[in-house]
């Protein structure tokens, strides 16, 4: 079992803030999209199916001021922005292949579970209900 220091759980210790800014479900795709080269934000945009503009660019800055990313101008016309993974961030695409390919392996299974839980669900009669939203 993995062992954490409580600490750890801390509203106030660095860590958790940067766990929380790398596990998003954007940091760790757009880490994913940059390791086949540098990207323009429009080319990260569109194989993000479902990201906003805003969400995207809010990634984008925590992965830079983080490390994990570089910004650079493209001067054209009109001007551009790349972005590329650093050598930092380029150490996150074991553990996030290794979580992928968990996801991927688990998901029949994962999917068992969901429609045990929704089946218990229903026979408790919380049809109504949707995982993640209280009933009024």
């Amino acid at each position: 079992m993995m062992e954490l220091d409580p600490i750890c759980f801390s509203s106030h210790c660095p860590s958790r803030t940067l766990f929380e800014q790398i596990a998003d479900k954007w940091s760790m795709m757009v880490l994913a999209v940059l390791s086949d080269g540098p990207h323009r934000f429009n080319l990260i945009r569109r194989r993000l199916e479902g990201v906003s503009q805003k969400a995207l660019t809010q990634c984008l800055r925590r992965l830079e001021r983080n490390g994990l990313i570089t910004r650079r101008v493209v001067s054209l016309s009109p001007v551009a922005v790349e972005y590329e993974i650093t050598a930092l961030g380029q150490t996150l695409q074991k553990p996030f292949g290794e979580l992928h390919r968990w996801t991927m392996d688990k998901l029949s299974d994962v999917k068992a579970a969901r429609e045990a839980f929704d089946a218990r669900q229903l026979d408790h009669g919380f049809s109504g209900i949707q995982l993640g939203k209280r009933a009024d």
